[in-house]
């Protein structure tokens, strides 16, 4: 397929569009960078000279949409950049992901995020947003100038990496948010129970010796927020959730109306704090992975919609930075490219949830999430961007970090036989990741 056509007919595949209610086999057409026809009547389209891929067998969905990665520019590029990030989310199905403010220096100001989308423009692999510092520096001091960023095309807020622990500053945060529309995300820790913390408080913690990091962290901030937010009304998402009392609390808080979202993350829906045993930094992690009635717990809340966005919080370190002893080890792992085999093993495979939830949870749901589903983001309606990810349910693989895309290694899924892999990434219509055809891509 050369990359220079203005023309795909994708043919014959299993065609997943939650947004728009169809999961059934057919066309899709993409032609001049949009969605030009979708039709599940074999033969129906005059796709001209439209280049023919052959999709039987293999499921055709709007591009995956990642609304928290971490992608380190500016200040960090030695552990990602903008340029790797992107490719490594193309090449795990995204077309688009969210950047998280946690950079050198934070993204706090219009400028920085001008800055980002300009740098995204010249050398991303995918669609890149940015969601928006909420206080100067992350500081948890003082208002960022949300209006202003948001108006410099922030599509959310948040401080990601800490959570506002001022409670009078949090509920100014969320009225502004309220006020304008957004989204506010939440990354729940109260740090004053995590001082000095490695690891889940537990049985495992207290064997290796280490200082524990107790649920209630979590859980406090996300219950005030939450109660904060009654009278408010902001669009309240709690971040990569790793408690099974924060799926009850977010569950009950749903059921009497705040507009609160939540999102998992794949390390936590399947690995436990079993796998910090010999002290393991690649299991190092903020929230950190508890224990296996949590995780069941996590899946649990996938199942019954408490849970409604699936994040991979991309965090790349370096491998001489995770190699320290593991109290100096940095937290965080990367997932953008193995993301969705570990949500199919975990969700999928298990019977949790079928594959249109799955896609939804990481299509029209984090678009939705983030104000862009208006634009189409998140669908594969005809006359929207044609940003299309093509899925084989099928293919087995093993994860090698070796074979990343992505600057970092901290993997804990290196080695690791999966099933189900993106095989062609779609942006603007033009292949940004392509295992299907075999064409060369450039980006």
């Amino acid at each position: 397929m050369p990359v220079e056509t203005n023309a795909i007919l994708l043919a014959g595949g299993r065609i997943l569009d939650p947004a728009n209610g169809l999961d059934a086999t057919g066309d899709v057409l993409v032609q001049d960078g949009r969605i030009a026809a979708v039709e599940t009547t074999p033969g129906r389209i005059d796709a001209g000279d439209a280049v023919r891929v052959d999709v039987d067998g293999l499921l055709v969905c709007p591009g995956l949409i990642d609304p928290h990665v971490h992608l380190r520019e500016p200040g960090q590029g030695a552990k990602e950049t903008i340029e790797s990030g992107s490719r490594a989310a193309a090449a795990g199905g995204f077309s688009t992901v969210c950047c998280m403010p946690n950079t050198a220096p934070a993204l706090d100001t219009p400028d920085m995020v001008e800055w980002v989308a300009m740098r995204a423009r010249e050398r991303a692999a995918c669609r890149v947003l940015v969601a928006a510092a909420a206080t100067v520096g992350r500081h948890g001091e003082a208002l960022a100038p949300m209006h202003a960023m948001q108006a410099a095309g922030a599509v959310a807020f948040t401080d990601d990496g800490d959570g506002i622990a001022d409670a009078d500053l949090m509920r100014k945060v969320l009225q502004i948010c309220a006020s304008i529309g957004a989204a506010f995300m939440q990354h729940c820790q109260e740090t004053t129970l995590t001082r000095g913390a490695q690891m889940h408080e537990g049985p495992m913690s207290a064997r290796l010796g280490l200082v524990g990091w107790p649920r209630v962290a979590e859980e406090l901030m996300l219950e005030r927020d939450l109660r904060l937010d009654r009278s408010i009304g902001a669009r309240y998402h709690a971040q990569h959730l790793s408690s099974g009392g924060s799926v009850d609390i977010l569950r009950a808080a749903r059921a009497d109306g705040v507009p609160a979202t939540g999102e998992v993350s794949p390390h936590h829906l399947l690995l436990t704090d079993a796998s910090v045993d010999g002290f393991d930094t690649h299991a190092k992690m903020n929230p950190p992975l508890r224990e296996e009635s949590d995780r069941r717990a996590l899946v649990q809340g996938v199942a019954d919609g408490v849970i409604t966005v699936l994040a991979t919080d991309h965090a790349p370190h370096p491998p001489a930075e995770k190699a320290k002893p593991f109290e100096e080890a940095p937290l965080g792992v990367i997932g953008v490219e193995t993301a969705l085999p570990i949500y199919v093993e975990t969700l999928v495979a298990s019977g949790a949830i079928d594959w249109p939830r799955l896609i939804a949870m990481m299509t029209i749901e984090p678009a939705r999430l983030l104000r862009i589903d208006d634009q189409g983001f998140g669908g594969l309606a005809v006359g929207t961007a044609a940003d299309v990810t093509v899925i084989d349910p099928n293919e087995r693989w093993t994860i090698a970090v070796d074979d990343f895309e992505s600057r970092s290694r901290n993997c804990p899924f290196d080695g690791r036989e999966v099933e189900g892999r993106a095989v062609l990434t779609l942006v603007d219509g033009h292949p940004s990741h392509d295992r299907l055809t075999g064409a060369a891509v450039n980006h």
